[in-house]
């Protein structure tokens, strides 16, 4: 299993927020400058998972200059998520460096600007599913967006992107394992790469994840403990 540390950012500092809620938010221990180096050092981490949490409930891009420092802090490559809602985003965040873009809300909504940005930036893109049962939700979780999993995955099947980051909304930030049967079911149904995201707690999950055809999980909260760490395969 790879896996994606998650650092989650509001005014600079590293956060966690129960169930997408921004009034329920616990400051990390680890700063974020702290939790990309300590990350860095072990081997099964594949990329980092930033977001901008702020960017993506204004749907503008807040944290660029705290996302450039991480950015020289690490050789590994970082994923940005958060804000990116038009081409001008994504090519200032291309130009610092940034390997990989997360889009979600305006990728949902508007595919044919999708289509665009995958053209431009082939295999770069993941493309972010946060979902509560089969509904997918949008603008920082607050809003049902109409589509369905299945069939905007269907819609999206033959675009050149890097990959799929499926989230249940109702196992994020609860340290209560990840929705294993549904990211299995997913990653069945797609060409593409699935990457589990919210409610890993430590090698059971991953392990459980593995076994259902699951490669790579991004770790939230309890990346931040060494105890984590120590329990990995």
């Amino acid at each position: 299993m790879k896996i994606i540390p998650a650092i989650d950012l509001i005014d600079g500092q590293s956060v966690r927020l129960t169930q997408g809620d921004y009034d329920d938010r616990i400051l990390m221990p680890k700063t974020p400058a702290e939790a990309i180096q300590y990350y860095s050092q072990f081997p099964q981490v594949a990329r980092i998972h930033v977001v901008d949490l702020m960017g993506a409930l204004q749907q503008e891009a807040l944290e660029t200059n705290v996302i450039q420092q991480l950015k020289q802090l690490t050789d590994l490559p970082l994923e940005i998520g958060g804000g990116l809602r038009n081409h001008q985003t994504i090519d200032k965040y291309a130009k610092i460096g940034i390997d990989y873009f997360i889009l979600g809300s305006r990728a949902i909504l508007d595919v044919e600007w999708l289509k665009e940005v995958v053209e431009r930036y082939p295999k770069r893109v993941f493309v972010g599913l946060d979902a509560r049962d089969e509904d997918i939700y949008v603008n920082g979780w607050k809003e049902n967006s109409g589509r369905q999993l299945n069939e905007y995955m269907a819609e999206i099947e033959a675009l050149d992107i890097a990959g799929i980051i499926y989230t249940d909304i109702d196992r994020d930030g609860m340290e209560a394992g990840p929705n294993v049967e549904r990211t299995a079911a997913l990653q069945r149904q797609t060409r593409h790469l699935v990457v589990a995201s919210g409610g890993v707690r430590g090698q059971v999950d991953l392990t459980a994840l593995k076994v259902a055809g699951v490669t790579e999980a991004i770790v939230g909260k309890a990346a931040q403990n060494d105890e984590f760490w120590k329990g990995l395969e």
